[in-house]
């Protein structure tokens, strides 16, 4: 029987690939979108965004996995739901090696966030703040994931000035 690899990085390999569905909301009057602000990791000091939404359920498809994301985490209804791409995210959190298949769509909310966000509740029942992102210098010190989804964030709210 050959011998099987045992170092530290493919004990720790992740156990599957994550299926996830994510929204781009555009704040209507600025250059900035909703995100999750999360709490500071061994990679990310200072914490970091991601986009809202989440995983796609078994037997269920991407679009409808967003829809019920947004229901369930924020209590709001999506307006104007376009598909804009599907891209990959590799990283690390807290050490975990994590790979994800993401479908990005934009839209609006209804109700739509105050000026200075809110909140979501995670599957696990934890609150995590929702900030709006403004596209700046200052912002991109905090990263944002999927990090392969900023040039289609970008994009939307280029479109979305004018």
């Amino acid at each position: 029987m050959p011998d099987v690899d045992r170092t530290e990085e493919s004990r720790h390999a992740p156990s599957r690939i994550r299926v996830k569905a994510m929204l781009v909301v555009p704040h209507p009057g600025s250059p900035a979108h909703l995100v999750s602000a999360h709490a500071p990791t061994l990679e990310n000091p200072r914490g970091f965004h991601r986009l809202i939404g989440g995983s796609v359920e078994f037997g269920e498809t991407h679009r409808e996995a967003i829809v019920r994301e947004v229901e369930e985490e924020l209590g709001a209804r999506i307006t104007d739901l376009t598909y804009l791409d599907t891209v990959e995210s590799l990283f690390r959190s807290d050490g975990e090696r994590g790979h994800e298949i993401v479908a990005l769509y934009s839209g609006g909310l209804d109700p739509s966030p105050g000026e200075h966000g809110g909140s979501l509740t995670e599957s696990d029942g934890s609150v995590v703040p929702v900030v709006w992102r403004p596209i700046d210098a200052e912002t991109d010190a905090v990263p944002l994931y999927p990090a392969a989804a900023e040039r289609l964030v970008r994009s939307v709210l280029t479109r979305n000035a004018r």
